[in-house]
């Protein structure tokens, strides 16, 4: 049997809301789960898990019907979907009594459910939240029922507020995949029990690829085997990237280094750039001077200016900023932490005299 688990597509977010690029951003999100559904046609999947969060919010009706639209169009494949902690099952959900394709299958309870494909011998084992919170561990004690069959459980959660989950318990609970959702970073455990991550990056926090879980799955008996991949699959990655200046680099020379960064990386990703080193006092360095070189999320100046403490000393022994220096020399040692507190200290002191 061939699988793809995605989870947190988030259809309706508008990731960098504040940005040019926003609107762009919401078509990529509809548009990479698109991707997904001509995959499971051009690979002929068996089964779509989708592990919560589908929508970012509590979907419209026409949004579920443009999205069972496209589960229509699969040829082979079987979709089982739970809804998440963002597209909750409220009382007033959309969700309820919306009437899927016979071969989609949300389990919408509740409490545990499952659901057996018979041509496949696999039962999907799962539950949809009914609130926004569920801070009780309710993936503990989950077992399947029938060892010959295919068993798989769909999860959602993994933080205080949301199902904490002990993944050594879960991963000996007897499932042959454990598909989860809720954490935006991909990560395999165990060879039977991974996150996909988010299908598109969601915030600059959300650093590196994202993608699918591709799965291949056999069971004879009561013995399974199982291949699991990381693919890959969004538009965009937020890049953090850091740049090491000294005191050599005009702002001209730091732009094109930007500039080459950008180049080699690709235009098409967002980058959070952390500037550090010693720069010229002279010089400094604002986001508006990289915005125009690509899309700049934000610029993070973590670099000290290059003082000669000596000589603002001998200048300035009657005031407050050689008895600054003067204190923070004799009560610190010599250190990368006084190093930083003289640098900031007198910048911030310089900056009042002006």
């Amino acid at each position: 049997m061939k699988f793809i688990h995605i989870a947190d597509v988030h259809l309706g977010a508008t990731p960098d809301a504040d940005y040019p690029w926003a609107g762009q951003r919401e078509k990529e999100i509809l548009n990479s789960f698109y991707h997904v559904i001509d995959l499971c046609n051009e690979q002929e999947i068996d089964l779509l898990l989708i592990a919560g969060d589908l929508f970012h919010k509590q979907p419209l009706i026409r949004e579920l019907k443009e999205i069972n639209y496209y589960f229509a169009k699969l040829k082979t494949t079987q979709v089982v979907l739970i809804a998440g902690n963002h597209d909750y099952i409220g009382v007033r959900s959309n969700y309820v009594g919306f009437e899927w394709n016979p071969n989609v299958h949300m389990l919408s309870e509740g409490t545990m459910d499952s659901v057996y494909l018979e041509d496949m011998n696999t039962e999907i084992y799962g539950f949809s939240y009914h609130t926004r919170d569920i801070t009780e561990p309710r993936y503990s004690k989950v077992y399947p029922g029938c060892e010959e069959r295919i068993n798989i459980l769909l999860a959602h959660g993994g933080d205080e507020k949301n199902i904490p989950i002990d993944k050594k318990e879960l991963l000996q609970s007897g499932f042959d995949y454990i598909a989860l959702g809720h954490i935006h970073k991909p990560e395999i455990f165990g060879g039977r029990m991974a996150y996909a991550g988010s299908l598109e990056p969601m915030d600059k926090n959300e650093t590196g690829p994202r993608g699918y879980i591709y799965g291949e799955l056999e069971k004879e008996e009561d013995k399974s085997k199982i291949t699991l991949k990381f693919v890959p699959n969004s538009f965009r990655q937020y890049i953090r990237a850091e740049l090491k200046v000294h005191q050599g680099l005009t702002s001209g020379a730091v732009t094109d280094m930007v500039r080459a960064l950008i180049l080699e990386n690709g235009f098409a990703h967002l980058y959070i750039l952390i500037l550090t080193g010693i720069r010229d006092a002279d010089i400094l360095f604002h986001k508006e001077d990289f915005i125009p070189l690509g899309n700049i999320v934000d610029v993070i100046d973590q670099t000290v200016p290059d003082y000669d403490f000596d000589v603002l000393y001998e200048e300035n022994q009657d005031n407050i900023i050689g008895l600054y220096i003067k204190r923070i020399r004799e009560n610190e040692k010599k250190s990368e932490i006084a190093d930083k507190a003289l640098y900031y200290g007198i910048e911030a002191l310089l900056d009042a005299k002006k």
